[in-house]
């Protein structure tokens, strides 16, 4: 076991949280018992995941997307009340880390997400440094978008919206994990020649087909599934404490 306040303080010299402007509280965002045995990580503190939580007996979740947001409707009713109902009678703590969990250099979102697709990365762009771009870290080059497309379904396991920029290989891949497609426009400035992200708005597809630049729109919970339990397995080894990834299905 490890008191609740060490556990805080590894993941915050961890994560840096200090470091950015969130849109919401990093850290410790409910408080339960004061000893941790069993962390549970997960994408978001949904009520799917605290009552899986619960039923393996977790002492806290470490999670990406946590309860409190900026400009959110302050009271406690409806869902908010019932999965801060199911925390608080679990006795379970929640942690909680956004940008400071995307953009950790070897753990975070964007560093796992690389990693999966077999991308590596030589810089970073976007507002706070938290897009990267790089190449495939075979040196290969993907031969076209749609060879880019296909190569990312298989390794997220969903499917993708591509729309494609210019014809011709692929070799400068830029990414960002989430609802980050406001990032594409640095991503083009930054050299890119096509830009990975969970989610695609309205204006994304004539920046690509003017541009030149490929998008793809990959999913906010598929690309954004690797850092939490990468994270939590770092801290809960270092502590000597038990860890279990837990996936809840999300379509976005």
């Amino acid at each position: 076991m490890s008191p609740r306040q060490d556990l805080l303080t590894a993941f915050d010299d961890l994560l840096a949280p200090e470091r950015f402007k969130d849109y919401g509280p990093n850290g410790l965002q409910v408080e339960g018992r004061d000893t941790v045995r069993k962390i549970v990580s997960g994408v978001t503190a949904s009520r799917a995941l605290i009552e899986a939580a619960a039923a393996r007996g977790a002492d806290a979740i470490f999670v990406h997307h946590g309860l409190f947001w900026r400009g959110q409707d302050g009271r406690v009713t409806g869902w908010m009340k019932q999965r801060l109902a199911l925390l608080l009678a679990h006795d379970i703590n929640l942690f909680a880390y956004h940008l400071p969990l995307d953009a950790h250099p070897e753990l975070g979102n964007n560093a796992q997400l690389g990693r999966q697709l077999g991308l590596l990365a030589d810089g970073r762009f976007g507002e706070q440094d938290l897009g990267f771009i790089g190449a495939r870290a075979d040196g290969d080059a993907f031969a076209d978008s749609d060879a880019l497309a296909a190569h990312v379904r298989a390794a997220l396991g969903r499917s993708v919206t591509c729309v494609a920029g210019a014809t011709g290989p692929l070799r400068r891949i830029a990414w960002c994990t989430g609802g980050a497609q406001s990032y594409f426009e640095a991503a083009i400035a930054a050299g890119a020649q096509a830009f990975l992200t969970g989610e695609i708005s309205e204006p994304q597809a004539h920046y690509a087909r003017e541009c030149g630049v490929t998008f793809l729109a990959c999913g906010h919970h598929a690309t954004e599934r690797y850092g939490a339990p990468a994270v939590a397995a770092h801290v809960a080894a270092a502590l000597g404490l038990e860890h279990e990834f837990i996936d809840v299905d999300n379509p976005a």
